[in-house]
């Protein structure tokens, strides 16, 4: 069942590449579309397949590859990983549903689209060491062609800023891999625990160093977090929707399934500095947005700050904290793909995203008053309102860490108030006051002082507003993904040296 998962996205992506001719642009989009499709309802079949009680792997596929090197094709599914999977699938159709107007190669474009979203459900399934860095390498060139080509002017800049950032992080990921088969005598790249019976803890901290800088890379974490605000701003909208509401969640799925998981020893001894970055990547994320004049730099920079609670949950490595790491993980991907989704709404009508120029966007007449109500539900969910998906994780993540880290935890809370500012700030000059797109020297000579703005079309808001009930049904309604995780967000704290350290009070 698993490798559907695979096959269906990358046999889209070849049946494009052998498309004979030079097919139009609505026709590559209508077989993504449709490969999409599908592969989002395999990933509701596997949902229906898959036991919530069981905290171990389930639905298990194992075939021998390169046995001398240790490099198995073994996939698996527990309760972390399900809920990305079905992630990346919905975003993947939305990134491809907010497609339009792509008149330079579109064949290659949603070649690229369903590459990555294959390899990004081979890097969530699979329980291979090396498999996992395989299909954590291949979505990378895809990403860095869909901002080189399709990005904005300053698009090389960018995509080579990512390129270089995100190769580092898959360097070090391998040589932390390989220098645990070399420092263990064996070939074995399986998902097992290292304790002190198998490697010093001084050769632990070093491979534990090694990956803990390349995921933070990926996620990003502060202050390897400077690709992330360039790579947003020249990416396309759909682009954007796919790095931030998937793509970073390979770096805290790596932060948890394999620092935490395979050195549990380790990540206790390290959690309390862990927990004081968390809150240094929170504070700086939050304040750096406020400093934004661009409302797309705004978003990217509040992702360094909303990433950084997933990193505290996990150095408090309780169960309510790793939980709420995951509900975090789901809410900042629908959250962050909704307000990227209407900052591009903005700028298309527009022509700016500077919050400097503009003004009074919910104008009911001439404005764009719906993106501008969707934008207000987007804001107020990533402030962590009551009654919606960011609330319940962000107040999981708290909860969870405060006994272990009240410290960090409480300088992690004024982050998340400062996220309630620079988001106010936002809707505030766009979308308040008289409507106006004015530069600010000389506005009556230079600016736009009567301006009656394109009307949205459904067909751009339908995605928005799917992502807003989805926000609004996990707040209200977490059970759901709750029972689908806590039974492997219990196993994960249940390695014996984290066990030991959480109950004990050790951590605090």
């Amino acid at each position: 069942m698993l490798s559907l998962l695979l096959l269906i996205p990358f046999a889209g992506a070849l049946l494009l590449a052998l498309w004979p001719g030079r097919p139009a642009e609505g026709r590559m989009r209508t077989v993504t579309l449709v490969v999409l499709g599908l592969q989002l309802a395999w990933s509701l079949v596997v949902l229906a397949r898959f036991d919530p009680a069981n905290s171990a792997m389930q639905l298990q596929e194992s075939l021998p590859w390169v046995e001398s090197l240790g490099l198995e094709y073994k996939l698996g599914v527990d309760g972390l990983s399900l809920p990305l999977v079905l992630i990346n699938a919905a975003l993947t159709l939305v990134s491809a549903i907010c497609t339009r107007d792509i008149d330079k190669r579109p064949r290659v474009y949603f070649l690229l689209l369903l590459v990555i979203s294959g390899s990004v459900n081979g890097a969530f399934l699979a329980e291979n060491l090396l498999l996992f860095f395989l299909f954590y390498e291949l979505e990378l060139i895809p990403l860095w062609g869909l901002i080189a080509i399709w990005g904005g002017v300053n698009r090389a800049y960018a995509a080579t800023k990512f390129l270089i950032f995100t190769a580092v992080s898959g360097m070090l990921i391998l040589g932390a891999f390989l220098g645990l088969a070399l420092l263990t005598g064996t070939a074995d790249f399986s998902l097992t625990p290292i304790t002190g019976e198998r490697l010093a803890m001084g050769s632990q901290l070093l491979l534990l160093g090694a990956l803990l800088i390349g995921f933070g890379i990926k996620v990003p974490l502060f202050p390897f977090h400077n690709w992330l605000p360039d790579a947003h701003t020249q990416a396309s909208t759909p682009v954007s929707v796919l790095l931030a509401g998937v793509l970073l969640k390979l770096g805290t799925y790596g932060l948890l399934r394999f620092c935490m998981g395979l050195f549990p020893e380790a990540w206790a001894l390290l959690a309390p500095g862990l927990a004081v970055w968390a809150a240094v990547s929170v504070l700086f994320g939050s304040l750096a947005a406020i400093a934004q004049k661009d409302m797309k730099r705004m978003v990217a920079y509040s992702s360094v700050g909303h990433m950084g609670y997933i990193l505290l949950a996990a150095a408090a490595a309780t169960p309510i904290a790793i939980l709420g790491a995951v509900f975090q993980m789901v809410a900042h991907g629908l959250i962050s793909a909704l307000l990227f989704l209407l900052v591009g709404i903005v700028y298309r009508k527009t022509g700016t995203r500077d919050l400097t120029v503009l003004h009074g966007l919910l104008n009911p007449e001439r404005g764009l008053p719906f993106t501008g109500t969707l934008m207000i539900v987007g804001v107020m969910a990533s402030a962590g309102m009551p009654g919606m998906a960011g609330f319940i994780s962000e107040f999981m993540v708290f909860r969870g860490s405060i006994g272990a880290f009240p410290f960090a935890t409480l300088l992690s809370m004024v982050g998340s108030g400062l996220t309630a500012v620079y988001f106010l700030l936002l809707v505030n000059r766009a979308f308040f006051g008289r409507l106006a797109v004015t530069p600010p020297i000389d506005p009556v000579a230079h600016g736009r002082l009567d301006v009656n703005l394109a009307a949205v079309a459904p067909r751009e808001t339908i995605p928005a507003m799917a992502l807003a009930v989805a926000v609004f049904a996990i707040g209200l309604l977490p059970y759901g993904l709750g029972r689908l995780s806590e039974a492997a967000s219990t196993a994960m704290v249940q390695l014996p040296a984290l066990a030991a350290a959480v109950y004990s009070g050790g951590l605090g």
